[in-house]
């Protein structure tokens, strides 16, 4: 699932920020819009004569290296279609029309494009590129460039790029440098800046060349790196490009600091961490509470040469949750997801497992407290949950879901009879010890997972789902397998999986393919579970068409109670902070990003670090 979520994983959102404004470009009586940037969630943080970012040192030294650690493989360096696994850092060699800032969200500022503008019922949006970008053999970058990325990514690219890209009807060269989008619908006010986010790729070099085949010779690019030596099922190498034409733009000025970025291939976990260990890769973002609690003690962090940091960072958090397959008929009754869900014991798992690392998650949204129900639905909000009243929960209407909680013991006896009379409501009985429905046949789980330290959570929750009669498993398999399993296959071979939803501060499109109905049995959605509602729908196009933040707001706790009380997911944990280590031999912005602790990209090589490092082995 690599290249989806991390084409996909960072999601952008749904409101645009009035730059400059300019009549007459458009229909008589519309104003055109026109700006540096883009802010989904308020005003512009940096005017059109900002300089640099604030959080990079804007005189960071560039050279040395680093080596990081993938566990993906990669065969392919086309990462834009289905056919093959392409390599982690290949985004480094691409440009994008606009580049996100790391304090501030759902904010992007122009990088290929000089300026974007739309008109103020957001039915197009256009930008005027650079005149001096340029691709690593010198071309121009040209609107045709863009007018074919869009088309070659919506006809022969990944079907994400079709969905995501649906309500975009064509892009359009209108001379001097600027390329226009044109919208299906006026109103979506999140389309101009999800077209920023395209990334544009050289027509004129892959004029010979099948775009979608997958194929190891590295294609040309116009970012700050370009594709240096590699192995495949070992390592890639990025070379930072020393005439890349945006050097010194404000977007990109303190960042990109490194000469190369190579990443490792390390197929197995602890292999990677005992890699890390030795000085084999430089930086680490450590997702394992119990390794962070217990294995960081070792020679080089007692002596200082390996820093460790807990980062807080500010916006969404990333929500772990347990996915049902909504698809196997057996998923279908609210009651029984409900029943399941009481059988996972947080405190237990956090205090035993995590080492009181992690919290519970109350929302799709957490960390954007103005996305997050609080109190009983009104005004807004509930103007838009009552046309629904009857096809949602009755308590959608109540105070907002909260999850079950015990006292870390082990023993959620209260939890566990809840789910006994659940189930039996549901038409199901506990019959020598297995719990059977209406027509006899047990009622089997498999938990499917890719990692075996996953087996630390879940086996717990079997031993708990058991208790009521369940037949539960799990079954870990290679990464390939799950990929063809969860995301490749349309028979969806798979109960339950470990699975993560990513918001932004301002949802908009992306919530379809979430959610939305459209994507319930379209292989490789993130809609994973399958959920297929009308209700859902619904308010989901109450996000995208909302008029003004208020009412996207209000629409997004709307949606959020509704798949909360639904009981489509399990939500499991998200974490508070990052865990970061990493060999010093670097500087860093201080304080680093608030949103992103953003190594490599705003780090830099310190000689005399390194040097120290070398002396003390």
């Amino acid at each position: 699932m690599r290249i989806t979520r991390r084409e996909f994983t960072t999601t952008l959102a749904a409101g645009m920020a009035a730059g400059a404004v300019r009549p007459g470009r458009a229909r008589a009586g519309d104003e055109i819009r026109r700006s540096h940037g883009a802010s989904l969630v308020g005003a512009l943080k940096y005017p059109a004569d900002f300089t640099h970012f604030d959080y990079v040192n804007p005189d960071a030294p560039k050279g040395g290296a680093t080596r990081l650690a993938t566990q993906s493989n990669f065969d392919s360096f086309n990462p834009f279609i289905v056919k093959g696994d392409s390599p982690a850092g290949v985004s480094l060699i691409f440009d994008t029309l606009m580049t996100p800032s790391l304090d501030q969200g759902s904010t992007m500022y122009g990088l290929l494009a000089e300026w974007i503008e739309y008109p103020a019922d957001f039915s197009w949006a256009a930008f005027k590129l650079r005149a001096g970008a340029r691709w690593h053999d010198g071309a121009p970058v040209t609107a045709a460039d863009v007018v074919f990325s869009f088309e070659a990514l919506t006809t022969k690219g990944h079907p994400q790029y079709r969905f995501y890209y649906a309500n975009v009807t064509g892009a359009r060269d209108m001379g001097e440098g600027v390329v226009r989008f044109d919208f299906d619908k006026a109103g979506n006010r999140e389309l101009p800046h999800i077209m920023g986010q395209l990334a544009v790729l050289p027509k004129h070099w892959w004029t010979d060349r099948e775009f979608d085949r997958s194929s190891l010779e590295p294609p040309l690019g116009s970012g700050p790196y370009r594709i240096g030596s590699f192995e495949p099922g070992r390592f890639v190498e990025y070379e930072r490009v020393e005439e890349y034409w945006g050097r010194d733009l404000p977007v990109n000025r303190g960042q990109h600091n490194l000469d190369r970025i190579r990443y490792e291939v390390f197929l197995d976990a602890d292999a990677a961490f005992e890699g890390f260990k030795s000085g084999g890769f430089d930086f680490r973002e450590e997702n394992s509470a119990s390794k962070w609690a217990q294995q960081y003690s070792f020679r080089a962090v007692e002596r200082g040469a390996v820093k460790r940091a807990e980062v807080a960072t500010t916006g969404p958090k990333q929500v772990q949750t347990f996915a049902f397959n909504l698809r196997r008929p057996k998923f279908g009754d609210q009651r029984v997801r409900e029943a399941i869900g009481l059988a996972f014991d947080f405190e237990r798992t956090n205090k035993v497992v995590y080492f009181g690392q992690y919290a519970r998650p109350t929302s799709y949204f957490q960390g954007t407290d103005s996305l997050m129900p609080s109190g009983a639905p009104e005004g807004a909000e509930l103007a838009m949950l009552e046309p629904l009243r009857g096809q949602i929960p009755d308590e959608v209407f109540g105070p907002p879901w909260t999850p079950p909680k015990t006292d870390g013991s082990g023993r959620n006896r209260a939890q566990l009879k809840r789910a006994e009379r659940l189930l039996k409501e549901a038409g199901y009985s506990v019959s020598d010890g297995v719990l059977r429905g209406p027509d006899g046949a047990p009622f089997e789980i498999e938990f499917l997972s890719a990692q075996d330290n996953q087996a630390r959570v879940i086996l717990p929750f079997i031993r708990n789902l058991e208790q009521l009669g369940f037949r539960a498993s799990l079954r870990v398999v290679d990464g390939p397998q799950y990929i063809r399993r969860v995301a490749q296959d349309d028979a969806f071979d798979w109960d339950m999986i470990i699975w993560v939803v990513a918001n932004s501060e301002s949802p908009g499109n992306e919530q379809r393919e979430f959610w939305g109905s459209e994507t319930a049995m379209r292989v490789g959605a993130r809609n994973v579970g399958g959920v297929a509602d009308p209700a859902v729908d619904a308010l989901i196009d109450r996000i995208i068409f909302a008029v003004d933040r208020a009412e996207l707001e209000a629409a997004c706790r709307a949606l959020d109670r509704v798949l909360l009380w639904r009981r489509y997911m399990i939500p499991q944990l998200y974490t508070p902070f990052e865990r970061i280590a990493w060999w010093d031999r670097f500087g860093h912005p201080d304080p680093l990003p608030p949103r992103d602790p953003a190594f490599p990209t705003v780090w830099w090589w310190d000689e005399a670090k390194a040097a120290g490092i070398e002396e003390g082995r």
